[in-house]
């Protein structure tokens, strides 16, 4: 039902409970958080350069999002074993496959807790996908 990850006081519980449908790609449907010191909460991350070029394709975007995820994530002392949630936002479902590649490759086991959403746009018209990660340490 559940594995349990453990660092220092906090443990994780990640869970895809039985009755439940099991999670279309590499997720779990929940994770409890017990013993948190610190809860990290990053922004919706684009595949934008420090330059603020943006590359075209989904796929190049998704993983430079993600690297801004890591940079996020480092600047506060975490790592991406801590992120136990993720949001999506793609702007064509045609998308979904490059961004489930970019993620099943930044995720470290067990997986966070997931969700995927098609919207209209996002708040730069060349962007194509946007990523929100929570942590816990």
């Amino acid at each position: 039902m559940g594995k349990v990850s453990t660092g220092s006081a906090m443990k994780l519980r990640h869970l895809t409970p039985t009755g439940v449908r099991p999670p279309f790609g590499r997720y779990h449907h929940a994770v409890e958080v017990a013993g948190a010191e610190r809860l990290l909460f990053v922004s919706g991350q684009l595949g934008i350069r420090p330059d603020g070029s943006i590359p075209e394709g989904a796929a190049a975007q998704a993983e430079l999002a993600f690297a801004n995820i890591d940079a996020c994530l480092a600047a506060a002392g975490f790592a991406r074993g801590q992120v136990v949630r993720l949001t999506v936002f793609l702007t064509e479902v045609d998308y979904r496959l490059d961004y489930m590649r970019a993620r099943d490759a930044w995720v470290e086991d067990p997986a966070p807790a997931s969700t995927l959403l098609v919207v209209k746009a996002l708040a730069l018209p060349a962007c194509k996908i946007e990523i929100e990660a929570v942590a816990a340490g």
